[in-house]
């Protein structure tokens, strides 16, 4: 695909939006029908780690992180300037904001709607949501802008890198500072499932496709 061509999004990206909304109402649908499906569900979990979540995860982060050529990370050290407008960008200002509108939203404004249990969880999910770099939608938004997606790939290996070492100790910080106690094995364990699991199987499943089929065999699937 021409870097300045069309872009045409197949019938998943093109319709996302209805997707999540029908799996937005398949969900609430199921948990008012089936309400005790989330205990069943829950009890497929490591150290807090859910089971299924990590599944459905890996299946969404996988085809992304399987577009990386992680030698085009070490190039990528002659433009330090984009790269360290995006640790910083990523690192030291997101996750604090997301932090600070967290105690915002669920400590303050919203503090006499939600029981303090309640709210301690939903700002912990703000919290970690706000430590972790996006990456799919990232590569959709360079797609659609028609951006480089070749320095947009380079930009995702280095933050998926990243949050190898970043997010655990990045998120127990913010999270003590919150009041929220997280065991040090639960974060350790979702970095490792989460993150390194699809890093390290896309890596060697893009050699060997290359090796077996061609770089533009790979090319032509990714794009599917």
């Amino acid at each position: 695909m021409a870097e300045n061509g069309e872009r045409k999004l197949g019938i998943w990206e093109r319709y996302l939006t209805l997707w999540v909304g029908l799996c937005i109402i398949t969900g609430v649908g199921l948990g008012r029908l089936f309400p005790e499906i989330s205990n069943i569900l829950g009890r497929f979990e490591i150290a807090h780690i859910s089971i299924p979540i990590a599944i459905c995860l890996f299946f969404m982060i996988y085809p992304i992180m399987v577009q990386i050529d992680f030698k085009q990370v070490i190039k990528a050290g002659k433009t330090p300037k984009p790269i360290a407008a995006t640790l910083i960008m990523n690192w030291c200002i997101k996750p604090f904001t997301m932090a600070f509108l967290a105690w915002l939203f669920l400590g303050v404004l919203f503090k006499g709607f939600l029981s303090p249990e309640m709210a301690l969880q939903y700002r912990a999910g703000m919290i970690l949501l706000g430590v972790a770099p996006c990456t799919a939608m990232v590569l959709m938004w360079s797609y659609l802008a028609k951006g480089n997606m070749g320095h947009t790939l380079v930009m995702t290996a280095i933050n998926s890198l990243t949050m190898v070492f970043l997010y655990a100790p990045l998120a127990r910080l913010l999270l003590g500072i919150s009041g929220i106690i997280v065991p040090w094995k639960t974060i350790a364990l979702s970095v490792t499932v989460y993150i390194c699991v699809p890093l390290i199987v896309s890596y060697f499943t893009r050699n060997q496709s290359i090796r077996r089929k061609g770089m533009e065999w790979l090319h032509i699937l990714s794009q599917r």
